[in-house]
């Protein structure tokens, strides 16, 4: 059974340059080896990557054992559903693409939330109506 994503479709590829995900497939999706919740499809900005490094978590350093080439702002990334929801409170969230975000995230961050950051409206609102 495919992963969906929080709009309750298909979960959408992230991003493949750089190539992310946990599994490193492009796309957002889990299982219980992803004890961090690798969730949303972000796409980050300088100011999400400055607070990430503040709370430790540098996204920024490449880590080649790690298949992490390091970020720059405009990339897309699975980030953890932690990471971001504490950028949220803070007031650096990144972007969110919705369509990429795997619907797993919202036993920890609600909808709403990632309503307000989200990159990739669809044209029909009432799917984004769940809260």
């Amino acid at each position: 059974m495919a992963e969906r994503n929080v709009l309750g479709g298909d979960l959408e590829v992230c991003g493949t340059e750089p190539m992310t995900g946990f599994f490193r497939d492009g796309c957002c999706s889990t299982g219980p080896q992803d004890l961090g919740s690798h969730t949303i499809c972000a796409v980050v900005t300088a100011e999400f990557l400055e607070h990430q490094r503040g709370i430790g978590n540098d996204l920024s350093t490449p880590m080649p054992e790690y298949r992490f080439p390091g970020l720059v702002p405009g990339d897309r990334w699975c980030v953890t559903a932690l990471n971001w929801a504490r950028a949220h409170r803070d007031g650096a969230a990144a972007h969110v693409v919705l369509a990429a975000t795997n619907e797993a995230v919202l036993r920890v961050v609600p909808l709403r939330a990632l309503r307000e950051h989200a990159v990739d409206v669809p044209p029909d609102l009432s799917s984004m109506e769940k809260s």
